[in-house]
């Protein structure tokens, strides 16, 4: 086999490293056997690993059945080696070369080359791998990992974590009972709402006196490998009823409107449930399509919801899918709104280090494609800021009927550009949802002020809660009054 290499001395050894790997990545995929290193970085793998935690590259772990039957049924299919064969000796030894066997392979100085053959000038910008006619195929499908292979965006979205797709639920019996991880029964009474992802039923704890219709909790039903068990966790951490608890009493607050997890569990070894309390209805329940709400009602809203934002933000979590669907009215208590769907909750300031900015490290679009902000359209990680200009896309959509991109969700890569088009153009989003229209200045105040921030920064939720609370008491209301949805 002829092979020459036309790279410059300081980087002969890597790539010889890279030629190791690539021949026994080709030898373990020829028979089967797992590898423990990526061909891609070289970073050390167990052997169970399907991805590389280093670069995110998709290991090759068996050939497909034609290749296998070809190479099991050939029994003197000789092994690819270079023309020092000592490589290919190596292969059957210790699994990663020594500094010897490198220094063999590029020799003493710079004179030295891989084949024996004439060195070629140098060339320091060069990486790249010749193979002549008469090489190996193996060698030939190899040599793309040894040239430079730079990380566009593109490629990074490629190498993105993929969430599993979880398949939509079978809706249960009514009166059929779950049992929580505390071994507490919960009865099935009513079957609430359902969608593609997860079905709500209103539910009784399982006692011998439990034999009315009434119930005080929903259970939220939805696939076990879904993204529900992202809202357990988020639940379980930051909703605990003595943080909440001591929030309200350092706040001098007489309500927040976050639930608590009261159950939780696995049913029938394929679904997942929650257990909350009975939070009323959804706001979207109450809306119809291009309704619009009062001056006084997205207010009142606005101001409880901003509540419940500063709380989840001062502990490391982002809701990032604020929309009228996770919005719920208790109207036995007509003042009290709860924020829920914490499906897509993201911690975005682990042990108080914020997360980088980094475009396509998540799933972009991800959550109510109308209402989520470009950083999550993006794929970034949603921040403090994603949360506060998604509260105020429903706060114009609430007061005005309609956003501009409401006819374009179906593309959210159009309604992605539409919201950065606007980002630094508030009074042009407001003259295109209000025309002539007047339009509350404390909304657009509030608009003005969570644009403008940075990914990373601190909003201050007393100056943006304050211009809210402001302009309601000037419409002589009040939070502790009841929330009137009819315009």
């Amino acid at each position: 086999m002829k092979v020459f290499m036309e790279i410059s001395y300081s980087e002969g050894q890597f790539a010889l490293f890279m030629l190791y790997f690539t021949l026994k990545r080709q030898e373990a995929c020829s028979v089967g056997m797992p590898l423990n290193f990526c061909p891609e970085c070289g970073f050390k793998l167990l052997t169970n690993f399907k991805f590389c935690p280093s670069c995110g590259q998709k290991l090759p772990f068996l050939l497909d059945t034609a290749q296998v039957d070809s190479s099991t049924s050939s029994p003197a299919a000789p092994q690819t080696s270079v023309t020092d064969g000592s490589v290919a000796a190596q292969l059957q030894s210790s699994p990663w070369p020594t500094q010897a066997e490198l220094i063999q392979h590029t020799g003493d100085g710079p004179a030295s080359s891989v084949s024996g053959l004439p060195r070629s000038p140098l060339r320091r910008t060069q990486k790249l791998v010749k193979v002549t006619e008469s090489a190996s195929p193996l060698l030939a499908s190899a040599t793309p990992l040894l040239a430079a292979s730079p990380k566009s965006a593109a490629a990074a979205k490629n190498k993105s974590k993929r969430m599993k797709r979880a398949s939509p639920p079978k809706p249960l019996e009514e009166g059929e009972q779950v049992t929580d991880t505390a071994g507490v029964q919960w009865k099935l009474v009513k079957l609430l709402s359902q969608s593609d992802t997860e079905i709500f039923y209103g539910v009784q704890q399982v006692t011998t006196r439990a034999c009315s219709a009434d119930y005080e909790h929903i259970l939220k039903l939805a696939s076990k490998d879904g993204k529900i068990f992202n809202e357990q966790n988020f639940l379980q951490r930051a909703a605990k009823p003595t943080s909440v608890k001591k929030w309200k009493k350092d706040k001098q607050m007489d309500f927040l409107g976050l639930p608590s997890c009261d159950g939780f569990g696995l049913h029938a070894d394929s679904y997942r449930f929650l257990i909350l309390p009975n939070m009323g209805q959804t706001l979207q329940s109450f809306m119809l399509e291009g309704e619009v709400l009062s001056e006084k009602a997205v207010l009142q809203l606005s101001c409880r919801i901003l509540d419940v934002l500063e709380y989840i933000h001062e502990n490391e979590y982002v809701h990032a899918d604020i929309h009228a669907e996770n919005i719920y009215i208790d109207f036995t208590k007509p003042s009290q709104v709860y924020l829920a769907g914490y499906c897509h909750a993201f911690r975005y300031c682990p042990s108080g280090k914020h997360v980088e900015y980094r475009e396509g490290s998540r799933t972009p679009h991800e959550g109510a494609v109308e209402f989520i902000s470009v950083d999550s359209h993006k794929g970034a990680g949603p921040s403090r800021r994603s949360d506060l200009q998604a509260l105020g896309y429903c706060m114009l959509s609430w007061l005005a009927g309609a956003l501009p991109w409401t006819s374009l969700t179906d593309c959210p890569a159009k309604v992605m550009a539409e919201k950065e088009r606007y980002m630094t153009d508030v009074q042009g989003l407001r003259t295109q949802c209000f025309g002539r229209k007047k339009m509350a200045g404390a909304v657009q105040v509030y608009l003005s002020q969570v644009m403008s921030l940075q990914y990373t920064e601190k909003p201050d939720y007393q100056q943006l809660h304050s211009g809210l609370l402001g302009a309601l008491h000037k419409l002589g209301a009040s939070l502790d009054q009841p929330i009137d949805l009819q315009v």
